[in-house]
């Protein structure tokens, strides 16, 4: 399954939230590195309970707005 991911990094707390067909992700971690996105990754996964493994970022690496594929068993 293909998601739309807005990010907010940079976050006080984590939280992820559903707008439209879309999600919002905010996330504690700065945007350096990957960190954000592997927070990203991490929140997602456990939404959908799937390993993170199975959670992959298809487009928007160094974006706010990502398209990520949550790949089910």
């Amino acid at each position: 399954m293909k998601i739309q991911v807005k990010v907010k990094p940079g976050s006080k707390t984590e939280e992820l939230s559903r707008e439209g067909d879309s999600f919002i992700v905010q996330g504690q971690e700065p945007p350096r590195e990957g960190k954000a996105n592997q927070a990203v990754i991490k929140l997602l996964a456990e939404h959908f309970g799937v390993p993170q493994s199975r959670v992959r970022i298809l487009s928007g690496f160094g974006s706010r707005n990502k398209v990520i594929e949550v790949a089910e068993e």
